[in-house]
């Protein structure tokens, strides 16, 4: 796709394409019940979240054995949407890439993403010449501010077996006084991610504290960077018989979801897996494992400031959304200048971070 379409390309994909439709306005609602549940939804693709989150994908794919561009031979591509792919279909799907998965070169402002690579590998590339491999347990935190074009990519890096991809990609919101900072991100790597371990549980703190384990590793300018607005994301594992226990707190939004399990009790009460719940924070949460779960756990004190999404784009207006596409039909956020719009790296496993200053990190041994 040229670059000149893109913004007619963002007016004509379908709604959650980027996690949002068009110029929705999200407004605040407060609940005065005393009932552990506010709500409860099924899992898919996408999940409803509370601010000062704005989105949370669940990509879980098994792609086949890659060629040798790392790609899908083409035998797979009967029956897709191409270039907008987002119907499971013989395990996996292809998003916006082509021949390989995943998301070329678009734009974001305005808020940040918070991506948790469980399984299988995403390469980056963006606007400021930065890029990276990360994947198996790697997390890159990155916040959009005033605006970057990125690629997201998901390398078919084996070529004799299958390519199981897992990941989540948490939005999360920016306050008014920071959509405007400089872009950044940072890479979390996964030995470097806390693990608190007892009695049949696990708790990775990707953000948060967790029984007087803390992680405030975001990048400076995040909502989750400062400890009193209490932004926990935690991926938790109950094996069968296992208990997780969680406080009471004040004046956060609390959500979970159970996307691995099918058997549990929320504070004694028989509920379902494959579900997430919206949950009201002032009760405190147990959750007794009847079989063996996954959780994702979602908390944070809300920004509670206006907010208006069109696709990529996360403002305060709708006078701010219509000067954000000025903006990038003008300066294209720095511009691309990468040999292609759904950039790839080297074949084989190595992650890497390569930072707009020119540094490179990789992970370091355990």
């Amino acid at each position: 796709m040229k670059k000149r379409d893109f913004l007619k390309y963002l007016l004509l994909m379908p709604l959650g394409a980027f996690g949002g439709s068009f110029f929705r306005k999200i407004g605040m609602k407060n609940s005065s019940s005393k009932n552990l549940i506010k709500k409860k939804m099924p899992l898919g693709l996408h999940w409803e979240v509370q601010d000062p989150f704005l989105f949370c994908a669940h990509h879980n794919d098994e792609y086949p054995a890659g060629n040798e561009k790392l790609g899908l031979d083409a035998k797979h591509f009967n029956g897709r949407n191409m270039g907008s792919d987002f119907e499971l279909k013989d395990g996996f799907r292809l998003y916006h890439g082509r021949e390989i998965p995943g998301f070329p070169v678009h734009p974001h402002r305005g808020f940040e993403t918070v991506t948790i690579v469980r399984k299988g590998y995403a390469d980056h590339a963006d606007s400021l010449g930065a890029s990276g491999r990360y994947g198996e347990g790697d997390v890159q935190w990155m916040t959009a501010g005033s605006g970057i074009q990125h690629s997201e990519m998901f390398p078919l890096i084996h070529k004799d077996k299958k390519n199981t991809l897992e990941l989540f990609q948490i939005w999360l919101n920016l306050p008014k006084a920071n959509k405007m900072v400089k872009p950044d991100f940072k890479m979390l790597w996964a030995n470097e991610i806390p693990k608190i371990q007892k009695d049949k549980l696990e708790v990775s703190i990707i953000s948060g504290e967790y029984e007087k384990t803390k992680y405030f590793q975001a990048p400076k300018n995040s909502w989750a960077n400062d400890p009193a607005n209490q932004v926990n994301i935690f991926l938790v594992k109950i094996k069968e018989g296992g208990v997780f226990n969680y406080p009471a707190k004040k004046d956060l939004s609390r959500s979970i979801y159970v996307f691995e399990g099918d058997k549990l009790k929320l504070n004694g009460e028989e509920q379902e897996g494959q579900f997430g719940y919206l949950l009201d924070e002032s009760i405190a949460l147990n959750i007794e494992a009847q079989s063996d779960l996954e959780i994702l756990l979602l908390e944070a004190r809300p920004i509670s400031e206006p907010v208006v999404q069109h696709g990529p784009f996360v403002m305060n207006s709708r006078e701010e959304i219509i000067k954000t596409f000025e903006d990038y039909n003008t300066t294209r956020f720095g511009g691309w200048k990468w040999e292609r719009e759904d950039m790839i790296h080297a074949e084989g496993t190595q992650r890497f971070a390569k930072y707009p200053d020119g540094r490179v990190v990789k992970p370091k041994l355990s």
